[in-house]
C-alpha cells in the first residue's frame, strides 16, 4: 500500500477541545499530514490562540471557533463558520470530554448532567451538525474519542464509564446510517494517558500505582502514541473500516 492513503492534503479536519491535551495533538498530526484544521474551545481566545500555534509550528491554514459543544444552536453555528472559512469539512474529532469523579451515592444530578451532555450529547450535536456537509460532498471520516472505560468500569466513574459506553454505541448507529454517502464512522478508546485530564490520577501516589499495576506496558501513555490512530482512521487508508472501537490502554482491558 503506498503512504499516499495517509496524505491528508485539500481535507478539512475539525476537532473539538483541539487547543490543548489529546486534541491539540490530534490537531497537529492532522495538519502535518496536509489537512487544513480547525479547532475550538469555550473560550474564543484560546480557540485563537490554539489555532495560531498550530499555524506557526506546522506552516499551514487553521481556524480557531468559540462554541459550547452542549449548545445545539453553537454547534450549528460552529458548522456553519468552518464550511464558510474553510468551504468544507471532511474529518470530524469528536474530543471535548470531561471526568467528575464521585461515588454513585454522592454522585449529584448537575455533575451526572454535566458529564453526559460533553461526552455523549455533544458528539451527537457535532455530528448531526456536520453529516449534512459530509452528504452533500460524499465523503467523510468522524472520529468518536471514547474510553477503555466505555468497556470496562473502575469505581468513582459512572457518569464517565456511561458516556463512553453510550458514546460507543452511538458511533455504530452512526456508522450504519451514513456509510451509503461515503462516511465512515470509528471510535478510538484510550486507556490512561499522561493528560490534565488524569493529573489527578497521577499526583495520588496511590491512585498512581493502583494503574500502573495494571497496565501491561507498567506507564502512562504518552499523548503522541495517539497520534498514528487518529492519522489512520482520518485517511484514505482506513476507507473499509467502520462502526469499529479500537483500544489503546498499555495492555489494561487484555488481562
Amino acid at each position: 500500500m503506498s503512504l499516499d492513503k495517509f496524505k491528508l492534503d485539500g481535507r478539512v479536519a475539525l476537532i473539538t477541545g483541539g487547543c490543548q491535551g489529546l486534541g491539540l495533538v490530534f490537531a497537529q498530526a492532522l495538519s502535518n499530514a496536509g489537512a487544513i484544521v480547525a479547532v475550538t474551545s469555550r473560550d474564543e481566545a484560546k480557540a485563537a490562540e490554539g489555532a495560531q500555534r498550530i499555524r506557526e509550528e506546522t506552516g499551514r491554514q487553521t481556524l480557531g471557533v468559540a462554541v459550547d459543544v452542549t449548545d445545539a444552536g453553537q454547534v450549528r453555528r460552529m458548522a456553519e463558520e468552518t464550511v464558510r472559512a474553510l468551504g468544507r469539512i471532511d474529518i470530524l474529532i469528536n474530543n471535548a470530554g470531561i471526568n467528575v469523579r464521585k461515588p454513585i451515592l454522592d454522585y449529584d444530578e448537575e455533575s451526572w448532567d454535566l458529564v453526559q451532555n460533553t461526552n455523549l450529547k455533544a458528539p451527537f450535536l457535532c455530528a448531526k451538525a456536520v453529516a449534512p456537509y459530509m452528504i452533500k460532498q460524499k465523503y467523510g471520516r468522524i472520529i468518536n474519542m471514547s474510553s477503555m472505560l466505555g468497556t470496562v468500569a473502575l469505581p468513582e466513574r459512572s457518569a464517565y464509564c456511561s458516556s463512553k459506553g453510550g458514546l460507543i454505541q452511538l458511533t455504530k448507529v452512526m456508522a450504519l446510517e451514513w456509510a451509503e454517502h461515503n462516511i465512515t464512522a470509528n471510535a478510538v478508546c484510550p486507556g490512561p494517558f499522561a493528560t490534565d485530564l488524569n493529573k489527578v490520577v497521577m499526583d495520588n501516589p496511590e491512585a498512581n500505582q493502583f494503574f500502573l499495576d495494571h497496565l501491561a506496558i507498567k506507564r502512562w501513555g504518552n499523548p503522541d502514541e495517539l497520534s498514528g490512530i487518529i492519522l489512520y482512521l482520518a485517511s484514505e487508508a482506513s476507507s473499509f473500516m467502520t462502526g469499529s472501537s479500537l483500544t489503546i490502554d498499555g495492555g489494561w482491558t487484555a488481562s
